[in-house]
């Protein structure tokens, strides 16, 4: 017989399931206090609708049965789902603050059996709203979500996938899929090693790898390209963004500016970014997001475009890098009362009991004996997990409460 969850799959047992409903109740709070509702759609979507048109990989998807109008599949993020859910059901274009907590699935990639194919998320979306202010919006409500938790020494990874993909389209054409391949996988080797037609166009690629570091320099090094059109309007727009979350006063303090980097989902037309962190000899990514001004067009009926931003933070990297930290529940939450009836007799009055203190302390938790102990067996179960007062109740129910550790 099996007994263990299939491979890629795992259970969270009640200390992690407490640890990690910290996390989530910390994340939303503070979305709901940045004005953004809870929405909550299908973890079971048609196959079509989790592919974004093809910016995310069938492949990604754990494919489930044909129901005759199209293969089904388990949403490998939220993204897409929700974009369906707000452009099919919801009318008012006016900007949509969306939040989430759910799990995700995804194919591990070939050869890697075993691999997680669960994941928890919690996330934002940021509908009908383009422009400088909501991406900055988004960049603060980040930085401010894992303040609240806690977390300072992160680094905020920020991108243009609009500028990237633009300053890649001034290569041949023939060379743009392995140019951006290389740069992806961060090998320079290869990149500069692949068939050009002519130094210019190498030393564009060996450029576009090196477009990593500190905001200074990678503007610097833009504008020894001599940029025009859409890329400076890009830049701009990136200059722009970047001094109105300097101006904010609350924006991420150690940020690395990264033109060279492209998001797994394909889906993203302007800024994107990742958040991480290292501690000991870990590197966590903590979340990850941008904007997506194509995708809504994807579910309208007329193909209309509608702006849109966002970012998903990944509730296991954040557990585990706040273990190392020391900041997470180290225990269940205790038992207030544990009601003790003193024989066979005294059930009925201790189920009364139970209850009664249920009704007049709804925020306390309160357990009930449930027989085969004796007193003493019970005194050292309730000062072992931390009972806070055992009650004893008679068939009379006359009650006596006494401190667990006497």
């Amino acid at each position: 017989m099996i007994h263990h969850p299939p491979a890629g799959a795992r259970d969270l047992l009640p200390l992690e399931v407490a640890q990690k409903a910290c996390i989530n109740d910390q994340l939303q709070q503070t979305f709901h206090r940045w004005g953004y509702q809870r929405i909550v759609t299908s973890t079971l979507e048609w196959l079509d609708t989790l592919v974004a048109g093809g910016a995310i990989s069938a492949h990604k998807v754990i494919q489930l049965q044909d129901r005759g109008e199209g293969r089904l599949g388990l949403r490998p993020e939220l993204t897409a789902s929700i974009a369906r859910a707000v452009v099919t059901r919801m009318t008012d274009n006016q900007p949509q603050r969306l939040c989430y907590r759910a799990n995700v699935f995804r194919n591990p990639p070939e050869g890697y059996h075993g691999k997680q194919m669960e994941f928890f998320q919690a996330g934002i979306e940021l509908l009908f709203a383009g422009g400088v202010r909501a991406d900055a919006e988004i960049l603060l409500l980040l930085t401010d979500c894992l303040t609240q938790l806690g977390l300072t020494d992160w680094q905020l990874i920020l991108g243009d996938a609009g500028l990237t993909r633009s300053l890649l389209a001034k290569l041949p054409t023939t060379l743009q899929a392995a140019v951006r391949d290389c740069i992806t996988r961060l090998d320079y080797v290869e990149l500069s090693q692949l068939p050009y037609p002519d130094d210019a166009a190498k030393n564009l690629a060996l450029q576009l790898f090196d477009l990593r570091g500190t905001v200074e320099e990678v503007l610097g090094r833009l504008a020894q390209l001599n940029l025009e059109g859409e890329c400076l309007a890009r830049v701009d727009r990136l200059q722009a963004l970047l001094s109105l979350v300097a101006a904010s006063g609350d924006g991420p303090s150690n940020l690395v500016l990264d033109l060279s980097w492209l998001q797994p989902f394909d889906y993203y037309t302007g800024m994107v970014f990742q958040a991480v962190s290292r501690q000991t000899d870990n590197c966590y990514v903590l979340g990850q997001g941008g904007r997506y001004d194509q995708l809504l067009s994807q579910y309208h009926p007329q193909r209309q475009s509608f702006p849109g931003t966002g970012f998903s933070l990944n509730i296991e990297e954040l557990h585990q890098c706040l273990l190392e930290l020391g900041t997470l529940p180290t225990s269940t939450a205790t038992i207030d009362y544990l009601v003790c009836p003193v024989d066979d007799a005294a059930e009925g009055a201790a189920f009364r009991q139970a209850q009664q203190l249920r009704r007049q302390h709804p925020d306390r938790r309160v357990e009930l004996d449930l027989g085969g102990r004796s007193p003493e067996e019970l005194h050292t179960y309730a000062e072992t997990t931390a009972v806070g007062q055992i009650v004893w109740v008679g068939a009379d129910g006359q009650v006596e409460a006494t401190p667990a550790d006497l």
